[in-house]
């Protein structure tokens, strides 16, 4: 079964980014003023929310998310949240699916940076998103201009009632001044910074999924792209974390089996200059950093021998053929 078609709507900012409220990467939930619904841990879980008809707890009906009590005194209610890395918020999205009758009137977002510890009485708080209305079982995007890196987001809403999901797209800031020039990172990961500059199609799954942690859970957990009636092939250009030199390349199609790509290739260059948009034409032209390859289904492949000495590089194309499904784009390299 293929994973569901992505949302048509959401913005560009929540297919290039990493969702720095993730907890499979790190992000915590961390303080609320109440939960007596539904626990704010809830609200960062990764997966869609969902609705179960007929499902209650001791304190009501179940829902999937953050949801406090209906308020009788004056004040709002808030919750703290801990973001998996450090980082500059390019997007939000927050969630009321399945909220109706329950969800919040309004919101706002405030961002602190903590050096070390957890906020406290004397942080100062700078506002990312305003007091905004909300609807309910909706999307509310918000583009984000600030490059303020921030570690973590207080999320107020007026004056009760409940969230489904927060996300927060964003690129870490991680410092890699005392970083080892010997040793192997993966500039590919999200973690660490890199993001998908663009890519021609993402029907399935988005193509930010190839920088996720780990392997694939299911086939739903990768990029996916429609099947190609036209002559041509699907590409999706990255941005790496830092300058580097590619020595290694694992191209990952874990649960792929029936529609993983023929072959793949990649293309890289040094960028200097010029905007995420100018790239996509440039990239057709970039050197070839690995010739096509041919892969197999539900397998991790290594290429070490095959990348060409290109030195450090920036960006890369990469390339499936003629279309398909990828799990998981692995770039170990030397930082310059």
């Amino acid at each position: 079964m293929a994973a569901p078609i992505l949302d048509a709507n959401a913005p560009e900012f929540t297919r290039r980014y990493v969702n720095l409220a993730d907890p499979r990467l790190g992000a915590q939930a961390l303080e609320a003023s109440d939960e007596f619904f539904a626990p704010k841990e809830r609200m960062l879980n990764p997966e869609p929310a969902v609705f179960i008809v007929g499902k209650y707890d001791d304190n009501g009906k179940w829902m999937d998310g953050w949801e406090t009590r209906r308020k009788r005194v004056s004040g709002f209610d808030w919750c703290v949240v801990k973001l998996a890395r450090p980082g500059v918020i390019k997007g939000i999205d927050i969630d009321t699916s399945h909220f109706t009758g329950n969800f919040p009137p309004a919101a706002s977002i405030e961002g602190a940076h903590v050096a070390e510890g957890t906020p406290t009485q004397a942080t100062q708080w700078t506002e990312v998103v305003p007091s905004m209305t909300l609807q309910g079982n909706t999307h509310h995007y918000v583009e984000i201009g600030s490059e303020q890196p921030f570690t973590h987001l207080r999320v107020n809403i007026y004056p009760d009632g409940g969230i489904a999901r927060l996300r927060v797209y964003g690129q870490p800031q991680l410092d890699w001044s005392s970083a080892s020039r010997t040793e192997l990172f993966d500039l590919a990961a999200m973690e660490n910074g890199a993001y998908v500059v663009g890519a021609n199609n993402q029907h399935f799954g988005p193509a930010s999924t190839l920088l996720m942690p780990g392997r694939g859970a299911n086939m739903g957990d990768g990029w996916e792209t429609r099947r190609r009636r036209e002559p041509g092939n699907d590409w999706c250009i990255v941005a790496l974390a830092q300058p580097g030199v590619i020595k290694k390349i694992e191209v990952d199609t874990a649960h792929f089996k029936g529609n993983f790509p023929d072959r793949c290739s990649l293309q890289a260059a040094y960028v200097k200059g010029g905007t995420d948009s100018s790239l996509v034409t440039q990239a057709m032209f970039w050197p070839v950093l690995l010739g096509e390859q041919k892969l197999q289904m539900d397998k991790q492949h290594v290429f070490e021998s095959e990348l060409a000495a290109l030195g450090p590089v920036t960006h890369v194309r990469f390339n499936i053929y003629p279309d398909g499904g990828v799990s998981r784009l692995r770039l170990f390299s030397t930082l310059v």
